[in-house]
């Protein structure tokens, strides 16, 4: 019984320890989540990031757009480099005000089909952009779903380990089966570690995206009811 407990007691149980004995398949599976884990951190703060930064822009953006000033001298202060997606959507339906007005409007249909085409440039300009926003959010929601599965086959392959070193020692001492299990829960854990944050920072993410999209679609339809005015005006 002593000769078991000094044993035990001299078992390295450090979780970096634990790492540098584990089997190689284990390894190369801790290692693939801590890759997943980095990345995933990597895409959040980038977004979180991001949106806060695209929502204090448009929040500048629209208390300068209903001030009353002339959207042509807005279009000027803006330049021709758009700083975030609402001053693209903004910039694209200008532009195509401008060479519709070189057009030579006849009648109500003509009218219709300028209108229609401002409106449909914007919203394809809408889409590029909340697609680039949306860019490697996929992602995360990968990472969550399949980091606890990773994970758990490191398990698998530990707690195999174990009973491979219990039948060659013919032993089942704690000493021999430690290990094993030891690396096989750490491997449980990191799949948890990766998987829990990327699952939560994605539906946040999304939900953020979608509050933003919506704003976006909200200020589309404004600004061309704006610009339909104008063509009528003619």
């Amino acid at each position: 019984m002593t000769e078991e407990i000094n044993i035990t007691d001299n078992l390295e149980v450090s979780i970096w320890s634990l790492i540098l004995q584990a089997d190689l398949v284990v390894r190369l599976v801790m290692l693939l989540l801590l890759f997943l884990s980095v990345i995933s951190w990597s895409i959040i703060f980038e977004k979180i990031s991001k949106l806060r930064k695209l929502n204090k822009k448009a929040n500048s953006f629209e208390k300068t757009f209903w001030s009353g000033l002339n959207i042509q001298t807005i279009q000027s202060n803006i330049g021709s480099s758009p700083s975030h997606p609402m001053e693209a959507i903004f910039l694209t339906g200008m532009k195509e005000l401008s060479i519709s007005e070189t057009a030579k409007i006849k009648n109500t249909s003509d009218t219709q089909i300028i209108e229609k085409r401002i409106e449909k440039v914007m919203i394809s300009t809408f889409n590029k952009e909340l697609d680039k926003l949306e860019k490697n959010t996929n992602f995360l929601a990968t990472t969550g779903s399949a980091a606890p599965f990773i994970g758990l086959f490191g398990t698998v392959w530990g707690i195999m380990n174990s009973f491979q070193s219990i039948a060659t020692a013919k032993n089942t001492s704690i000493a021999i089966v430690a290990p094993g299990i030891a690396e096989a829960l750490l491997a449980t854990a990191m799949g948890l570690l990766a998987a829990i944050p990327a699952v939560m920072a994605y539906n946040k993410i999304s939900s953020d995206v979608n509050r933003y999209s919506n704003r976006l679609e909200v200020f589309l339809n404004d600004f061309n009811t704006i610009l339909s005015r104008q063509i009528s005006k003619k």
